[in-house]
């Protein structure tokens, strides 16, 4: 299987890393010099729980969260924020509470579809949005539009990492920026400065990972 050379880009938390790769990727809108490799932290208990504290520090005491949209493969990281966010050990807007745990469906026009028996967990709703990353934000975007559509109120968007602060008018809070990458840039795919230089893209990257090239 083929691999990528990657380094760890560690902070001051336990279990706390980021995983990237250097070269040109590209995904179904964009390129980059920075390929994220989230997949270990989507997955293992320890890094998500990590991960779920950081973000829990954004929203315990200020937001109001019944349910946690989970996008890209995010349930493990999301269950573990859900864990946090409930806690009655300090001061919680959420202390005690049931939270909902969803992931929508994705039709073939790139929409966001919640069936009959799980909108409930979204109309009347304090939805806190969850994804690996927010790059260009599209699939942000359909979520939030999503969750208006279904009668649902989003109060929130948190990532692992993001480009942007702000995503229609809400704070997208994560636990890694672009400062944390030595000249990290992300640009439209026909404004890509390495296709412009000649540089082969080294793979294709989504959500669930790579394919090199």
């Amino acid at each position: 299987m083929p691999t990528l050379t990657t380094y760890k880009v560690k902070t001051k938390g336990r279990n706390l890393v980021l995983r990237v790769s250097k070269g040109h990727f590209a995904t179904g809108r964009s390129h980059s010099n920075y390929y994220i490799d989230v997949t270990v932290q989507k997955s293992r208990l320890s890094e998500a729980q990590a991960l779920a504290k950081e973000i829990a520090a954004y929203y315990n005491k200020n937001t109001i969260v019944d349910t946690i949209l989970c996008l890209d493969e995010m349930q493990v990281v999301g269950t573990c924020l859900a864990d946090e966010l409930t806690r009655g050990d300090f001061l919680n807007m959420n202390a005690h509470q049931t939270i909902y745990i969803v992931t929508p469906e994705q039709t073939s026009g790139n929409q966001l579809l919640f069936r009959d028996s799980m909108t409930p967990m979204i109309a009347g709703k304090h939805v806190l949005i969850l994804a690996a990353s927010v790059n260009t934000g599209y699939t942000v975007k359909a979520a939030i539009e999503a969750v208006g559509y279904y009668g649902g109120a989003t109060v929130g968007i948190a990532s692992i990492f993001a480009t942007t602060e702000d995503c229609m008018g809400i704070p997208v809070r994560s636990v890694f920026d672009p400062n944390d990458l030595d000249g990290y840039m992300i640009n439209p795919s026909h404004e890509c400065p390495l296709c412009k230089r000649g540089e082969k893209i080294n793979a294709l990257v989504n959500s669930f990972g790579f394919s090199k090239l």
